[in-house]
């Protein structure tokens, strides 16, 4: 069915304030799963609520945790999001990288003891929009081996980067590195599919199609092998070594209604390209890298997509209708 932005946000604030969480973290959680749906990317939309309402319930995250500020000097910050629903560390952090990149030219703003923080290229949307270049990262539970390895040991450790553009939509990029993402897996073990062979290993480093197998015990495919693995260890570093945040399997699985807080970690950086080539030359840069992209009329820029499922979702979202009856169960528990 067909549901207006406006409905699901209310279904998905009401749900996750039922379950435990104070009235800024469940508006700043339904408020980004929303805009997700919106972006044309639902496994990290709506479909997240009944795991936040598990999590909020189980004590996995601190309905009643306000964030604060760890450290703080001059370009660089650090938001201790205290085992709360992250989604108000995070709109702090990226306000703070903001705020610190145009002081200073470039910021750095963590976040420690975090959780699962749905879709990075949403979260930069605000920095492109204030002129600036954005990168942000995140580690989460245990996904990849080590190369060479058979136990899961880094996450997905997805990435996103954005570039602004004058007068049009920013350049998003936005990836985890793993060959599919968990969220894919998670939605066909609830539907009862198998997965195709080359997403995931089992619990002994042996290929399967099996998603539970995957989810619960196996581990997942690094998008270009030792060159993925390698990367998720950079980012590892970032998020958790920086933070000083929980690593991989310090983590229990996002999707797992038992287990402790996650605790992981998130880095958001800010760039003005004032403080470097100027304003008006990286514009005329980035242009010009499009426009030789797009003579290639195959080629489509990162991001386009969402944009384009934004427009379309202002006539209202489509969500299944198993989906909606279990928010609205959650919103009267």
């Amino acid at each position: 069915m067909k549901k207006p932005a406006q409905e699901l946000f209310r279904l998905g604030c009401t749900a996750l304030e039922r379950a435990g969480a104070h009235a800024a973290m469940a508006q700043a959680a339904a408020r980004h799963l929303v805009q997700a749906e919106a972006h044309g990317l639902p496994t990290h939309g709506m479909s997240r609520v009944p795991f936040y309402c598990s999590m909020l319930r189980n004590g996995r995250a601190d309905g009643t945790a306000h964030p604060v500020m760890a450290s703080d000097r001059a370009a660089a910050c650090l938001i201790d999001n205290r085992d709360g629903l992250p989604y108000v560390s995070v709109e702090w952090a990226v306000a703070e990288a903001i705020q610190r990149a145009r002081r200073n030219g470039i910021a750095f703003a963590g976040i420690r003891n975090s959780a699962h923080v749905g879709v990075l290229g949403i979260h930069l949307l605000p920095v492109a929009a204030a002129r600036l270049v954005g990168f942000a990262f995140t580690n989460s539970p245990a996904a990849i081996p080590a190369w060479g390895g058979k136990k899961a040991l880094f996450g997905t450790n997805p990435i996103a980067a954005v570039f602004p553009r004058k007068g049009k939509q920013p350049i998003v990029v936005d990836l985890a590195l793993t060959t599919v993402v968990r969220g894919r897996i998670m939605m066909a073990m609830r539907r009862g599919e198998r997965i195709p062979e080359g997403w995931a290993l089992d619990r002994h480093g042996k290929p399967t199609t099996d998603p539970k197998e995957a989810i619960e015990h196996g581990s997942l495919f690094p998008i270009g092998g030792a060159k993925g693995a390698m990367l998720a260890l950079v980012f590892e570093l970032i998020c958790a070594s920086l933070t000083g945040a929980a690593i991989g399997p310090e983590a229990d699985s996002f999707f797992s209604e038992e287990g402790n807080r996650p605790r992981i970690g998130q880095a958001f950086l800010a760039i003005d390209p004032g403080a470097l080539a100027g304003t008006e030359k990286f514009s005329e840069r980035v242009e010009t890298v499009v426009a030789t992209m797009l003579a290639d009329p195959e080629v489509r820029l990162p991001g386009a997509r969402r944009f384009a499922a934004k427009a379309s979702a202002k006539k209202g979202i489509e969500i299944p209708d198993e989906l909606v009856a279990q928010i609205e169960a959650l919103c009267s528990t």
